[in-house]
């Protein structure tokens, strides 16, 4: 009787493919956005850089918690005090991520909360807008040398600094050239974003020294001012029961 022919696999071992590993497991938008979150924060009264940090979550509608860092901790003592060379405070921790820098904050957020309008929505905007945040990231250093923020300070008459003045200028002008392009009442609209939030603790330096400013900025800070959140942040200056002596004297 005849046998049918061998195939080429029959009479020899045939290796066994290999497995595919599993494709690794990336989180999808919906559980990156109800991770739990926190923001680090120094003092609610003198830290501009945790006002401006904490104000983008909440512009954003990120719910979160507050991680304080005592005014008497020699690292956020150093950073209110300008004598830090980086700036550490707030950080934003959101499930495994770890965010510290205030416009790497914004941004992330952005990316997180699209909806929220952190950033304008036409693209000639948003770069205005990421162009005088910037500015205000990086610049400034006379203003904040000679008005740190204090919210619980007041002091009328106070003699501005002439490098000072130089910043004031500037800061006033970018505030009229918003104001006119996009209509107000915010910087960029008739909501807050990431700059209202950047250029908020200036508006209470303002304040707290009682510059004087033109009409049209005068009704832009109490736009500012106006806030709820800001309210509520101020709210909670006051109370804090820590001082920082060389922040609370005219010098």
């Amino acid at each position: 009787m005849a046998t049918a022919p061998k195939t080429r696999s029959q009479g020899r071992s045939v290796a066994a493919k290999p497995k595919r590993s599993a494709a690794p497991v990336r989180s999808s938008p919906k559980s990156r956005v109800a991770a739990e979150a926190s923001i680090t924060l120094s003092s609610k009264n003198y830290s501009s850089w945790s006002l401006r940090g904490w104000l983008i979550a909440k512009l954003a509608g990120l719910e979160f918690s507050e991680v304080m860092v005592s005014p008497d901790d020699a690292n956020a003592r150093k950073e209110i005090l300008l004598l830090s060379p980086s700036i550490l405070v707030p950080c934003l921790t959101h499930g495994s991520t770890k965010v510290w820098d205030t416009l790497a904050i914004g941004e992330y957020l952005n990316e997180l909360k699209p909806d929220a309008g952190l950033l304008p929505a036409d693209m000639a905007a948003r770069a205005h807008c990421r162009a005088i945040c910037g500015e205000m990231h990086s610049g400034f250093s006379s203003l904040r040398a000679a008005l740190p923020m204090n919210l619980k300070g007041d002091f009328p008459g106070y003699k501005v600094w002439a490098k000072a003045e130089g910043d004031i200028e500037r800061i006033t002008t970018i505030w009229r050239d918003c104001l006119s392009k996009y209509g107000g009442p915010f910087l960029f609209g008739d909501k807050p974003c990431m700059a209202d939030a950047m250029y908020a603790p200036v508006v209470t330096r303002f304040l707290t020294y009682h510059v004087s400013v033109d009409r049209v900025c005068s009704a832009y800070c109490k736009q500012i001012m106006a806030m709820p959140e800001m309210k509520e942040w101020i709210a909670a200056a006051r109370l804090e029961h820590e001082d920082i002596e060389e922040l609370d004297m005219e010098f």
